[in-house]
This record gives C-alpha cells, sequence and structure tokens, in this order.
C-alpha cells in the first residue's frame, strides 16, 4: 500500500501546522540535503515545451529513496479559469523499486520554494534584513513572505503586480497576519530600501522585470520567476555586477537568468554554500542574486518532510497503487480468477 496525502488532507495539514513553522522546519530538511549534495544522482529536469507552455519531470535519488515531481507551467491558464502551476510527487524504495507515497504538490512546491529562497536568504541576505520587496504577487507571494518572516525576521513588505487584483488578494492575505505592506505602484518604487528582492513573474518572455538601477548595493535578489529557456526576469547589467548563486549549473545555464551568459560565467553552487566549502555574503556592499530555478532535489526533501511529518495522523490515506500478487511471478493471476478460460 501506498500512503497518500491528497489535495483535501494537504490543506488540512498546512492549516494545522501553520505556512511559517513548515517552511522554517524544510529549511531545517533542505539544509542537510543541501549538505550532502554529492550523494544524490543528478539531473536536469526532462521538459516538453509547447508554445504555451511547459510539462516537466523532476527526478533525484540517493541511495534509499527515489523521488520524481510532475509539475507544468502555463502561463496564460489564469485567464482560461486554470492554475499557471499544478504538480504531484511520488517517493520510492530505491531497495524494491516500489512507490511509498504520493502526495499533491501544487501547495507543496510553493511551500518548497518558499523554503530554499529562505535557505538561499539566511546564508546571502544581509543580517539586517527587514524589508522584502515582491516583484509579482501570484501565487508564490504569501509563501514567501511568510517564509522570509520565520527564518529573516522580515515583517515589512513592498509589493507590485501588474494585475491590482493580485496585489488586493496579497494584501487581504497578509495584512491580518501583522505584515506593514506597502502596495507600489512600480518594480523600481517596490525595491526603494528594500534588503531581499524576490521576483515571482509568471510571463514566459525574456524580459527585464527588476531594472538595474533599482538593485543597490547590499541588497539581495531571489529571482525565482525565470525557471524555463526564454523566460528571463532581471537585467543582465545586474548579473554581471552580482555574485551569482544557482542550485545545479548545468540546469540553470538552460532556464535560469544566466541562460543568456557565456558558458563561463562565473556561479557558486549554493550546496557548496551551505556545506561549508564556499563562502556566501562576505560583504555588506555586496549584491547577492540566488537565481533559482527549482530542482529536483528540492522537490525529493519536502516530500520527505511531509511524508515523515504525517506519521501517526490521519492527513495521510493508504491506496492501493501497484499490483501485488501472492505468487510474484503470476501477475495474470490477479485477473484470471475474472475472466473465463480462453477468453
Amino acid at each position: 500500500m501506498v500512503r497518500f496525502v491528497d489535495v483535501q488532507n494537504m490543506i488540512r495539514w498546512v492549516t494545522d501546522r501553520g505556512v511559517g513553522p513548515i517552511t522554517a522546519g524544510m529549511v531545517t530538511a533542505l539544509e542537510r540535503d543541501f549538505a550532502r549534495w554529492p550523494a544524490f544522482d543528478k539531473s536536469p529536469r526532462v521538459a516538453s515545451h509547447s508554445p504555451i507552455g511547459v510539462i516537466e519531470l523532476m527526478p533525484a535519488s540517493d541511495s534509499e529513496t527515489y523521488g520524481f515531481k510532475y509539475v507544468n507551467g502555463h502561463p496564460s491558464n489564469p485567464g482560461r479559469g486554470y492554475q499557471t502551476v499544478t504538480a504531484f510527487g511520488v517517493l520510492a524504495d530505491v531497495d524494491t523499486g516500489y512507490p511509498t507515497f504520493l502526495a499533491e504538490m501544487t501547495i507543496l512546491t510553493a511551500l518548497r520554494t518558499a523554503a530554499t529562497s529562505a535557505m538561499a536568504a539566511k546564508r546571502l541576505a544581509r543580517a539586517d534584513s527587514r524589508v522584502l520587496a515582491l516583484i509579482g504577487a501570484g501565487s508564490q507571494a504569501e509563501f514567501q513572505a511568510l517564509a522570509m518572516r520565520a527564518s529573516l525576521g522580515i515583517e515589512t513588505v513592498r509589493v507590485f503586480d501588474v494585475d491590482p487584483r493580485a496585489t488586493g488578494k496579497f494584501v487581504r492575505n497578509l495584512a491580518p497576519l501583522g505584515f506593514d505592506i506597502t502596495v507600489c505602484h512600480s518594480p523600481v518604487e517596490a525595491a526603494d530600501g528594500a534588503d531581499v528582492i524576490t521576483t515571482c513573474t509568471a510571463d514566459k518572455q525574456n524580459a527585464i522585470v527588476l531594472p538595474d538601477e533599482a538593485v543597490r548595493p547590499g541588497a539581495h535578489v531571489n529571482a525565482i520567476g525565470g525557471d524555463c529557456p526564454g523566460k528571463t526576469e532581471l537585467d543582465p547589467a545586474t548579473l554581471r555586477r552580482a555574485d551569482v548563486f544557482v542550485e545545479y549549473p548545468e540546469q540553470t545555464r538552460i532556464e535560469g537568468e544566466i541562460q543568456h551568459q557565456s558558458a563561463d560565467f562565473a556561479v557558486t553552487e549554493l550546496w557548496e554554500v551551505v556545506a561549508g566549502r564556499r563562502d556566501g555574503r562576505t560583504s555588506d556592499e555586496q549584491i547577492t542574486i540566488f537565481d533559482s530555478v527549482g530542482f529536483a532535489i528540492e522537490d525529493v526533501c519536502a516530500l520527505k518532510y511531509l511524508r515523515d511529518d504525517v506519521v501517526g495522523t490521519d492527513f495521510a490515506v493508504e491506496i492501493d497503487l501497484v499490483a501485488d500478487p501472492d505468487d510474484p511471478k503470476d501477475l495474470f493471476g490477479l485477473v484470471a480468477a475474472r475472466h473465463p478460460v480462453g477468453v
């Protein structure tokens, strides 16, 4: 039997635990897995692109657990009544190959993305960071703000979105939770005075969402919206005057902000910072960029965190996903009794 967390149980779990505590717990779990990064089998995601979106499989494994996430990205979906991103994920036992855990990952991906941003900001943002700018107030925005508060203590948010309904939604959701929110009229206004800037827009195009002049010395930028070929958010001039940190260079050079830079453009892998092998922020004037495209190890980590946290609760149910004949070599025996001989 496979343990399964469906949408309603995922909602119940998040409501019970709280977004802040979940992301803080995921940060700790992510730090453990990033510190042992070389132990994982890694590969760029398998992507199937169409003119209006992308469908991807994101696999990773270590000696014990294999996992993958199915995820789409269709920026025009909201106009058709669908979400931009949906996902589900699976864990399997490396020893037997049997799947052991299945979960919705539309909500879980938002949590792991926010936790990964917070983990990076802990090492790359200034220690005195108090103001967060959000460029893009879509589905990811609230999770980002709550994760930054849980890990960095940030409660002041400056937010901009081209859609006033998105900013209205953001204010409606987070103002009651005690955030000091300023709605801004441009990315430059939002970034003014911000210590941490998160860009999380959805349009699939090479864009300069955050002009170079908006990024002042000392800022840390979480660039999380550029996650496929032909989609960027930052001014190339900003990349050239910053120190850039990435998850998996082989994937980021295809999909991230650095996709239009030369093959020898210098980057630092974030796992090396977490493991203490490389420096993160080294001065208060340094500009740091986390060019995050999302990587499968983060998804496997999030699935494991959820799997372990729901043990002994009613947030997961068992489903009969894999055929299991009494005789492992007699699969036909499961169906033979239901059919006349010769059919």
